[in-house]
C-alpha cells in the first residue's frame, strides 16, 4: 500500500498546476491532503473529478483557510476532528480506519510570526498526541501531515538563521521530539539517517530552485508497524504546491 501526504496549499490552485496528472502518474492507494482551503459550497462550484478515488473532506469553517481531505481508492471509514471545537472548526484532523491500523491526517498549526499562535499549537500537539495514544491501545497508528516544525538542524537548510523562528523555536522542536519519546518513529529519518532532503520551500527569493528548504511534512508510525514500512520518500521533484508530497510504502 502506498500512502502519500501532501500540503497542497489550496486544492483549486493545485488542480490548476497538475494535481490530477499527479494522481494518474503516481496513483497512491491513499492520499492525505492538508491546507485544502475550500469549503463545501465552494467545492460544489468546481467540477473536481478525481477518477477512481473516494473523497473525504474536512473543511474549515473559515472560507479559504486550512482544512484536510483524504482520497482513497477503496471506501474507508473516516472520522473528522478531535471533538475539540477550537481545532475542529479549522478542519485540522481526519482519522481513517485502514483495517489493521489507524491513519491520522493532520494539518498542524503554524506558530506564526513572533510565535503569536504558539500556545494554540502546543494545545493542539497535546490533544492530538493524547488522541493518538488512545487509538494505539486498540491498534497501531500512523500520523501524517504538515507538522509545521523542523525538528533537528538537518531538517532545514539554514538552522542558525532560523533559531527561535516559527517552525524552529525551542518549544516546537521539543514537541517534535515528544512524539518520538512517546513511541512514534519518524519513518523517513529511520530509513535515511543522514539524508538531507526537504519538503517545503518559501516562495520568496527563489528558495526552491536553490533548495533552501525545510523538512516539515512527516509520517510518524507506531513502532509495531516499522517492520512493514519498506519505503519512506520525499517526492521533491513534484511541483504544484510550495510543499512536496511525502510517501510511505507499507506491506
Amino acid at each position: 500500500m502506498i500512502i502519500v501526504s501532501w500540503n497542497v496549499n489550496g486544492i483549486r490552485a493545485c488542480v490548476k498546476n497538475g494535481f490530477e496528472r499527479f494522481l494518474a502518474d503516481r496513483s497512491p492507494d491513499v492520499l492525505c491532503l492538508q491546507e485544502i482551503k475550500i469549503d463545501s459550497v465552494a467545492r460544489s462550484k468546481h467540477d473536481f473529478d478525481f477518477n477512481n478515488y473516494e473523497e473525504y473532506w474536512n473543511p474549515a469553517e473559515k472560507k479559504g483557510y486550512s482544512g484536510t481531505a483524504i482520497l482513497s481508492k477503496k471506501p474507508i471509514v473516516v472520522k473528522n476532528g478531535l471533538d475539540i471545537k477550537e481545532f475542529d472548526n479549522e478542519g485540522r484532523v481526519e482519522t481513517a480506519d485502514l483495517g489493521d491500523f489507524y491513519l491520522i491526517n493532520a494539518y498542524y498549526p503554524n506558530a506564526r510570526a513572533l510565535l503569536v499562535r504558539l500556545d494554540y499549537k502546543e494545545r493542539f500537539n497535546e490533544a492530538i498526541l493524547a488522541y493518538a495514544k488512545k487509538l494505539e491501545k486498540t491498534k497501531p497508528v500512523i500520523m501524517t501531515g504538515d507538522f509545521n516544525v523542523a525538528r533537528e538542524e538537518i531538517d532545514l537548510a539554514r538552522p542558525k538563521e532560523n533559531v527561535g523562528q516559527p517552525g524552529f523555536s525551542d518549544e516546537e522542536r521539543t514537541w517534535g521530539r515528544q512524539f518520538l519519546r512517546e513511541g512514534f518513529v519518524d519513518t523517513f529519518r529511520e530509513l535515511h539517517k543522514d539524508k538531507v532532503q526537504y519538503s517545503w520551500w518559501s516562495y520568496r527569493g527563489g528558495a526552491r530552485p536553490r533548495n533552501v528548504g525545510w523538512r516539515i511534512d512527516y509520517f510518524l508510525a507506531s513502532k509495531a508497524l516499522m517492520p512493514r514500512i519498506k519505503r519512506a520518500e520525499i517526492w521533491d521533484e513534484v511541483l504544484g504546491s510550495d510543499h512536496a508530497p511525502v510517501m510511505i510504502e507499507i506491506v
